[in-house]
């Protein structure tokens, strides 16, 4: 694990979708469609767009999930309560009962799309915390231990304090599938 670095495996900042934090979601989803389609049809999709400032620094992800959770302003309310509940315990009847509680996604489809595709993506986006950033030199063990240690999808790959790029776990999964095909049993 070693010998695989970061920078091999990552996908560069400049085949990424990138975004401003004060665009919309709707703006933010065809960034990520165009990217889609340009990016290298033998790997994985991207799955999220990065949100950069007005100096072009990286502040953020939107994610898959951000993007359905702005689709329902209530899951704000429920913020708090909500990350990872059945891990905690919470059935499935218990969680399923929310959706009548709050009244979550009680409106017509293209109401809940047209309306949250005018909602700006700062207020869904993921800020990072300090163990979602890598650098580029450094070996995949690192990358892997962050990743199961904080549930990660994806790190920040930096050089210096310059975010360069982005590692998905798919990517790392690849890597690691490989090395476990190459040793066989």
């Amino acid at each position: 694990m070693k010998r695989h670095k970061i920078k091999d495996l990552m996908v560069p900042r400049s085949e990424y979708a990138v975004i401003s934090q004060d665009a919309s979601i709707y703006e933010a989803v065809l960034s990520l469609e165009k990217a889609q389609q340009a990016f290298d049809q033998s790997r994985y999709h991207h799955r999220a767009i990065l949100v950069e400032d007005k100096h072009h620094k990286i502040v953020g992800k939107l994610g898959q999930l951000d993007v359905l959770r702005a689709m329902e302003p209530k899951y704000e309310e429920m913020k708090s309560d909500a990350p990872g509940m059945m891990r905690y315990g919470f059935s499935k009847r218990f969680l399923l009962s929310l959706l009548e509680t709050y009244e979550l996604f009680n409106k017509p489809m293209d109401d809940i799309c047209k309306k949250a595709g005018h909602e700006k993506v700062s207020k869904y986006m993921h800020r990072p915390t300090e163990g979602e950033y890598i650098e580029e030199d450094e070996s995949l063990d690192k990358a892997i231990h962050l990743l199961i240690i904080g549930h990660h999808q994806s790190l920040l790959v930096t050089r210096k304090d310059e975010i360069v790029g982005l590692l998905r776990l798919t990517d790392v999964f690849a890597a690691v599938f490989h090395a476990m095909k190459e040793c066989g049993l």
